[in-house]
């Protein structure tokens, strides 16, 4: 259970306390006639036990289901390089190549080596640098990291396609000057 996830609190014997509650930012949800809950990091059946106790000063031996109604998606994000950046929902194991092609693919002026970025914590990554490259000539595959959860990958740009935007110059090969024979 997460916040802003949505809560279906059944009691088959007393449907009068039958309720929908949202989790609160702080991880809190509030029960009619029992008060506040946390239940941020529960899972379903922990849950269902924690509204039980939280009832028995109410109920006698309380009956309760919990369906999680509407719930955060898992999510992952691609910026950088490739066709279409943005957010997009995790629903199924996917490797960072997999995730890229999500995305649009690489962009001609993406790099091959990125950036995984692997939420450890609230606030907290642990970056990792990829070639991909060698994975997708098929070497190295066991190197295309599995994506999770609120990861964020980042497909830097080549340098020359960087410098390119600061220094205009242009070559053609096939152009020469010839002396005027007069």
């Amino acid at each position: 259970v997460q916040r802003e996830d949505v809560l279906l609190l059944s009691f088959p014997l007393t449907p009068e306390l039958n309720q929908t509650v949202t989790v609160q930012p702080d991880g809190f949800i509030n029960l009619q006639n029992a008060g506040s809950l946390h239940v941020q990091g529960l899972t379903v059946p922990q849950l269902a036990d924690a509204v039980k106790q939280a009832y028995v000063g109410v109920l006698h031996d309380p009956i309760v289901d919990v369906d999680l109604k509407d719930f955060q998606k898992p999510f992952f994000t691609v910026s950088g390089q490739v066709g279409k950046p943005g957010q997009y929902e995790l629903r199924e194991d996917l490797t960072v190549a997999e995730a890229i092609a999500v995305a649009g693919g690489m962009a001609p002026t993406a790099k091959t080596q990125i950036f995984l970025f692997h939420r450890v914590s609230n606030g907290w990554f642990e970056v990792e640098k990829i070639d991909l490259k060698d994975v997708l000539k098929g070497k190295r595959v066991n190197e295309d990291e599995v994506v999770r959860p609120g990861d964020m990958i980042y497909v830097p740009e080549k340098f020359i396609a960087n410098f390119k935007k600061y220094v205009p110059y242009s070559m053609n090969a096939g152009t020469y000057l010839q002396p005027n024979p007069l």
